[in-house]
């Protein structure tokens, strides 16, 4: 499965209305990496002017179900991508826009692999969030699953 940033983004913002809620741009979308940016707005910042550990949350998350829906996209017939959990710390005050890069931290084909052996895989998924200087403000990593249809 091909799926170019505009297109995963368009099907996230339908699928997920946070992802529409908070005006997340995909900027890039592999199945190696995916970069989501979530625009400086007032409506979404915190109280010292800088965007809600909710929206960066939520920015980061949505990077990672980015790059597993690409990633592992020609799997959803026979199983379904599951967050099963998520730990986020915060490094530094981020102001402005935010970018959100995802990496897999398993290889796709050993996942796969292991679904095929009827296994129901786990994988983290590694997300840095960064300020336009290029600081890092945050680090998250969500693990996920392909669990089984049926």
């Amino acid at each position: 499965m091909t799926v170019d940033s505009a297109s995963m983004g368009e099907m996230l913002a339908t699928a997920v209305p946070m992802v529409r809620t908070l005006n997340l741009e995909f900027v890039e979308v592999t199945a190696e990496r995916a970069v989501l940016r979530l625009p400086d707005q007032p409506d979404y910042h915190n109280h010292i002017g800088g965007p809600h550990a909710g929206a960066m949350f939520t920015l980061a998350e949505s990077a990672s179900g980015a790059i597993v829906l690409t990633a592992f996209g020609d799997q959803l017939s026979r199983a379904v991508p599951l967050a099963v959990r998520a730990e986020i710390g915060y490094k530094k005050l981020a102001m402005g826009p935010v970018t959100a890069t995802a990496t897999l931290g398993r290889p796709a084909a050993e996942v796969v692999a292991e679904l095929d052996a009827g296994g129901r895989p786990e994988f983290p998924v590694a997300i840095a969030i960064e300020r336009e200087d290029g600081a890092v403000t945050g680090e998250m990593t969500v693990v996920w699953t392909l669990r089984p249809n049926g």
